[in-house]
């Protein structure tokens, strides 16, 4: 066995963000700058030495070649064994499922999720620990200090592995397993929702469904799922080939880039339900017939009708959701006398709730819904959960979310992004905030009164680990509310992100466009933050 000891500079751009180490392709395949990293994991870790690793990606370009470095470096490193997913592809909720499964010490997901792929786009790495969840941030801390003194890294001379063929293969001392990427995680959904039920839904000829999996990792589970386990008309899955460059498409599941599939369920003989999925699969768009369900309503719409779901049938321990997600599920919370958490962005901050069984649902409002049966969130479960309910209330998605409003209220929501600002002006504009926040309180902005002004400041409550500066709140008296916060999962400059809310318990008040019923709060975002003056930027990329 020829281990090569590589001598190496650190590089000062590794730091992970929300969701691991995201840059441009061309940045990774810059020599020994994947490697760095990797080895990089391997050192902030202990006890691995003969252990488990799952490594797999959503299947855009430079995922075979990274997994291959990856296999050679984890065979160097003194893994025992590594499942990899045939063809190199894993969706994230099925990596975090195989790690529990197995008993896996942790896996390597390579993706840039919802991001662009191709030559020119974005490549992404993360580690997820051995609960199938994202490190948590002393570990991402570690792995980005490392970084920054790292002088060499560990590879193994090796042929490559043949990823498109399922079996062992030894590579020095170490196994590697190509596993088939789909069954665990089906079989896993399976033992969660009511399969006769929806089957019987999806083959009565009175409902049809269409989920567009954007060319993206959830195609070929997808296709299992719905076309083969559940009977789904074949044509049922759109766009379900994942390709390298993602047929030259956005993958992220929102009214702007999933505009082909809005258009199918706003035009003519539209089916009744409707659904997309983001590169890595982890995310949802849930459409009805001439309807949007927007993230934070869905995850409420969930919560309220988890008992009609098997695996959901004993009740909630508790839910959780990102600090911008709308207060939606919050009501649905105090009806049922459960716990609710606010809690900053990014799925890591879910997985010590989950663990301790404080929470049995999560959601975000960037089309991230998922549970404890995996430590990242979901979006065929979302799908599948959503076909559970309508299969057994036997009514419309527009319906179900009507009469959800008609229960709790409304809670009028929206997202502005405005992306690829320069990062020095973005960064200007939330200091420019945070600078007025003391003074904030109080202050009168047309017919809104400021109740509160904030950073989010967020102390688990397991573990006791303080996360501050996690976005800019300000509440009014009447309980709508403006947070403003930078994204760190792109890859150009920075993504202003513009988070709108404002609640309606009148039900004949019920059905404006978010837009018109937010629009003094928009006005108001653009005075308070100065957008446009520090922006140079008159509308936002991207309004969901």
């Amino acid at each position: 066995m020829n281990i090569r000891t590589v001598s190496t500079q650190p590089f000062t751009d590794q730091k992970p963000g929300t969701s691991g180490l995201r840059k441009k392709v061309k940045v990774f395949q810059k020599p020994n700058y994947l490697e760095n990293f990797v080895q990089s994991i391997f050192d902030s870790l202990e006890g691995y030495e003969g252990q488990t690793l799952v490594v797999g990606g959503d299947g855009r370009f430079y995922n075979r070649e990274a997994i291959q470095i990856i296999l050679k470096m984890a065979a160097a490193n003194g893994f025992g064994r590594v499942l990899v997913g045939e063809n190199g592809i894993l969706s994230t909720p099925a990596v975090s499922c195989i790690i529990r499964k197995y008993k896996a010490f942790g896996g390597i997901i390579l993706s840039a999720s919802h991001n662009p792929a191709g030559p020119d786009e974005d490549f992404g790495i993360k580690y997820n620990t051995d609960n199938g969840g994202p490190a948590p941030e002393k570990i991402t801390e570690a792995i980005y200090n490392r970084s920054k003194t790292i002088d060499g890294y560990k590879i193994l001379e090796a042929d490559d592995i043949n990823l498109s063929k399922l079996g062992s293969f030894e590579i020095g001392s170490m196994t590697v397993q190509v596993i088939d990427s789909v069954t665990d995680y089906a079989e896993l959904m399976q033992s969660l929702f009511d399969f006769d039920s929806i089957r019987q839904l999806l083959t009565s000829g009175d409902f049809r469904m269409c989920m567009d999996s954007l060319h993206a990792v959830t195609g070929p589970y997808a296709y299992d799922l719905f076309e083969q386990r559940l009977g789904a008309p074949e044509g049922t899955v759109r766009s379900g080939k994942p390709l390298e460059d993602f047929g030259g498409g956005h993958p992220d599941p929102n009214l702007v880039y999933a505009h082909e599939l809005v258009d199918i369920l706003f035009g003519d003989n539209a089916p009744d339900f409707g659904a997309a999925s983001d590169g890595d699969g982890d995310r949802n768009m849930i459409l009805g017939r001439n309807f949007f369900v927007t993230p934070s309503d869905s995850l409420a719409v969930l919560a309220a009708n988890a008992k009609l779901v098997p695996g959901y049938s004993s009740g909630l321990a508790g839910v959780a959701r990102s600090m911008p997600t709308s207060a939606a599920v919050d009501r649905v919370a105090a009806e049922m006398g459960i716990d609710c958490y606010e809690t900053p962005t990014g799925w890591k901050f879910f997985g010590n709730l989950l663990d301790a069984g404080k929470a049995t649902l999560c959601g975000e409002e960037s089309f991230g819904t998922g549970s404890d049966h995996v430590r990242e969130k979901d979006g065929l479960w979302a799908v599948l959960f959503w076909l559970n309910i309508l299969a057994s209330r036997k009514q419309s998605v527009e319906e179900i979310v009507k009469e959800h409003w008609k229960t709790y209220g409304r809670n009028y929501y929206s997202r502005h992004d405005y992306e690829a600002v320069e990062t020095e002006k973005a960064n200007t504009l939330m200091e420019n905030l945070r600078s007025s926040l003391s003074s904030m309180k109080g202050k009168q902005f047309g017919n809104y009164t400021v109740e509160y002004a904030d950073d989010f400041s967020y102390t688990d409550p397991v573990d006791g680990s303080v996360s501050q500066k996690q976005g800019i709140r300000i509440g009014f008296t009447d309980g709508s509310r403006i947070v403003f916060r930078l994204s760190g999962t792109g890859t150009q400059g920075a993504t202003l992100r513009v988070y709108l809310e404002s609640y309606e318990p009148d039900s004949t008040k019920h059905n404006l466009d978010p837009q018109e019923g937010l629009a003094e709060l928009i006005t108001l975002a653009d005075e308070i933050a100065q957008i446009k003056a520090n922006t140079g930027r008159d509308e936002p990329t991207v309004i969901t």
